[in-house]
């Protein structure tokens, strides 16, 4: 199974996909339309509070969420200039078209973010 074909078009997930590099990445954003990433690391208590607010975003929007930490590939550090976690990046259409780096954000706020890019 090629990196491309591990998501299915017609079957969005409703549940965060755990990423583990950049191959999994393009291959997500490629696939869906409206895709949420959340970049995060281990030991952030910010990132861990944002993971049922994530879970609710996936139910309940029509995004695909994401998330990758990344220092398990850190070329992902430059090419998305994170510089600090948790960073929120909704892409459309493969593009990354919105970020957020605040910090916590609520899920109606996460949602805002989504409709915001579409």
């Amino acid at each position: 199974m090629t990196a491309a074909s591990q998501y299915d078009a017609t079957d969005p997930p409703e549940r965060p996909v755990a990423l583990t590099d950049a191959t999994d990445l393009d291959a997500l954003i490629e696939t869906y339309d409206t895709v949420l990433v959340e970049f995060y690391t281990d030991g952030c208590g910010v990132c861990a509070s944002m993971e049922p607010i994530l879970g609710i975003v996936a139910q309940d929007s029509d995004a695909v969420v994401g998330t990758i930490n990344p220092r398990d590939d850190p070329p992902l550090v430059e090419r998305f200039d994170v510089r600090s976690v948790p960073l929120l990046v909704v892409f459309r259409n493969g593009e990354p078209v919105e970020r957020v780096a605040d910090g916590f954000q609520p899920a109606e706020d996460v949602v805002a973010l989504l409709e915001s890019a579409t």
